[in-house]
């Protein structure tokens, strides 16, 4: 699976992805991160890709030859039709779904904003989809490229050594993960519960069942679906 990341800061992508799962993933030819930078394609002299927005406001836009340039330059080398993704605080908001429908995907591209955004025309254009991870502002759509990337990767397969390590995981039944647990048996006078050390599988598994529903209720009851 190849991510193409559309930026203005391709050092800030490739550094975080430099290390522990996702190094590893790369450096096995599992997933590949292909960083493009928008400002390559400038012809401006100082490789200036902003300008004023028209009539007036504050900040500058990113304007659209550049990005879409860049865009042309990874569809060069792809003939399917691709999935481009802009990161932007008025998409839809990335959920675990969203992240397993992607991890399906041979190709995407992720397209970063930054200043007051980007061109109208050249979205309309050439993006499918808009993604926000949360109702806030961020500098540039390098860190929610980076959220959907680390999300994205650990659900294909060979990412992560066992299934079972995202299976039981949060939002992946519409349920919050149970509480875990680890050495020592009690720490600050607070003990694992005997459950986890009986060795009985099937009680074992009613509890997680049991905790993981007590978890969603007590943190995040929006998740409760209504019958």
């Amino acid at each position: 699976m190849i991510f193409h990341v559309l930026t203005l800061f391709p050092d800030m992508i490739r550094d975080t992805l430099n290390h522990s799962i996702l190094k590893r993933a790369q450096q096995s030819n599992i997933i590949d991160v292909n960083c493009v930078n928008i400002r390559d394609f400038s012809t401006s002299k100082h490789k200036k890709v902003d300008d004023y927005p028209y009539g007036g406001g504050a900040g500058m836009l990113m304007q659209p030859d550049p990005v879409y340039k860049a865009y042309k330059s990874v569809m060069e080398n792809i003939n399917e039709k691709v999935r481009v993704i802009y990161l932007s605080p008025q998409g839809s908001t990335f959920t675990q779904e969203i992240a397993k429908e992607l991890s399906l995907e041979k190709n995407i591209i992720l397209l970063c904003g930054h200043y007051e955004g980007i061109d109208q025309r050249v979205i309309d254009e050439i993006v499918t989809d808009e993604i926000s991870i949360g109702d806030y502002i961020l500098t540039g759509g390098e860190l929610p490229a980076l959220v959907l990337i680390d999300s994205v990767s650990r659900l294909v397969q060979g990412v992560l050594n066992k299934a079972e390590s995202y299976e039981d995981e949060s939002f992946s039944n519409n349920l919050l993960e149970y509480s875990q647990y680890t050495r020592p048996p009690i720490f600050l006078n607070r003990k694992v519960p005997e459950v986890l050390l009986s060795g009985h599988h099937e009680n074992i598994k009613k509890w997680r069942n049991e905790n993981s529903l007590l978890n969603t209720i007590k943190k995040r009851p929006d998740l409760i679906k209504e019958d």
